[in-house]
């Protein structure tokens, strides 16, 4: 079992988010793509730091995060500017616990 975090940096003041997107069409999207091996997903709008939000997902496998991301990445990609003007960090990372 993996997670996925994708932060989104507070890069200046004229960084946007729009989190109603976020929760109801971009990670949503993500979900689907990757499937029955998507575990669960969420996001967090961070109140102050470096990050002005994050999402995560968890996901069965990293061959099966590859595999949507390899059939669904561009897509997926595409769509960021929908919802933001700033880059993603994405972390993935096995689970521990």
């Amino acid at each position: 079992m993996i997670s996925v975090h994708i932060l989104y940096p507070r890069a200046d003041d004229d960084s946007t988010f729009d989190m109603d997107y976020y929760t109801s069409t971009h990670m949503p999207m993500l979900a689907d793509a990757i499937g029955d091996a998507c575990k669960g997903w969420g996001a967090s709008a961070v109140a102050a730091g470096p990050w002005q939000a994050i999402g995560w997902a968890t996901v069965e496998s990293q061959d099966a995060f590859n595999a949507a991301m390899a059939e669904h990445g561009s897509a997926i990609m595409g769509d960021v500017a929908n919802y933001t003007n700033v880059a993603p960090d994405v972390v993935i990372g096995d689970i521990a616990r």
